[in-house]
């Protein structure tokens, strides 16, 4: 009797151990984080790209810094990758990394969101 409890406590811990351990694992590889390089110019391109991409599927946190505009992601690879999410940011109007921004949607933009030209300068709106 007691020989087949031992052989049962055993098994159950195994279990128990098994399953946390793969558990772990699998939470550790759901999110990525990427950053990216964007043209943002003010608080109305904050806004604009962090909504427009925190709905898309597989975004889980999104948060875009002025000073350096850099864009900084976390998602889950299963439903998103890096290159979606620069062609999204791309279709919002700005530029990602080395993609360029999608023109007509580039051309929507006011005029504070848009790159200034040599010799201007443009008041940022916040």
């Amino acid at each position: 009797m007691k020989a087949k409890n031992l052989i049962f406590s055993l098994m159950a811990i195994f279990i128990v151990l098994a399953s946390t351990a793969g558990f772990s694992q699998n939470s550790k590889s759901k999110n990525s984080e990427i950053k990216i390089t964007t043209s943002a110019q003010c608080g109305m391109c904050k806004t604009r790209i962090e909504n427009g991409l925190a709905y898309e599927p597989g975004i889980k946190n999104v948060s875009l810094d002025l000073e350096t505009k850099v864009v900084t992601v976390s998602y889950n690879p299963k439903k998103t990758n890096p290159d979606k999410i620069r062609t999204i940011i791309n279709n919002l109007g700005y530029d990602a990394d080395d993609t360029k921004a999608n023109k007509e949607a580039y051309d929507k933009l006011p005029p504070c969101c848009k790159k200034p030209e040599p010799g201007t300068k443009i008041i940022h709106q916040n």
